[in-house]
């Protein structure tokens, strides 16, 4: 049997690392103002056509997540809500309303660091970007991509977070807390 190699689609993941890295710069951009830091990327045609990150806390919007700032600015850049040819690049797991968003926007691909075995709806606890009975569009996932670094950031950003908290429980009193 002969295979063509010419016609096969690969996926180069120097560019997956290449984009997750820049994911990365986001959510470092979330940590540094005291936001769950999760950054995303939405690459059209090898350029990157939205950057975000989590937004919640400053926004005062529980629907700030990454991705869904990503997604509305990358279907501002693109003149349509409709982001056939994209790829979502995001540190940690898409959450079902993300995912929702996701399905309906309808990027090619979605490629993500850090699992969420809890709450993630791209494989982690669902998957909803590859629903049966599919809902109106399926997407290509691509999981696992610079995990550790994905993981690593978000175990210091809550970890620092437990640390700030007793230490304030202590200089306060439990009474307060």
């Amino acid at each position: 049997m002969e295979f063509d190699f010419e016609s096969e689609q690969s996926i180069d993941f120097q560019s997956d690392l290449f984009f997750m890295s820049q994911a990365l710069r986001e959510a470092g951009r979330a940590y540094e103002v005291g936001e769950v830091p999760i950054g995303a990327v939405i690459v059209r045609d090898g350029q990157v056509i939205a950057r975000a990150w989590n937004q919640v806390e400053t926004l005062k919007d529980a629907t700030a997540h990454a991705e869904m700032l990503a997604l509305t600015s990358a279907q501002t850049a693109y003149g349509d809500w409709r982001l056939e040819g994209a790829t979502l690049y995001v540190t940690k797991e898409p959450c079902p309303m993300c995912a929702g968003a996701i399905v309906h926007c309808r990027p090619d691909r979605v490629v993500y660091g850090a699992m969420d075995p809890k709450g993630g709806a791209a494989g982690g606890w669902i998957n909803l970007l590859q629903s049966n009975p599919p809902l109106n569009h399926r997407c290509e996932i691509t999981m696992g991509v610079m995990e550790d670094e994905c993981v690593g950031i978000l175990k210091s950003f809550f970890r620092e977070a437990r640390e700030k908290k007793a230490r304030l429980k202590d200089e306060r009193g439990p009474e307060e807390f």
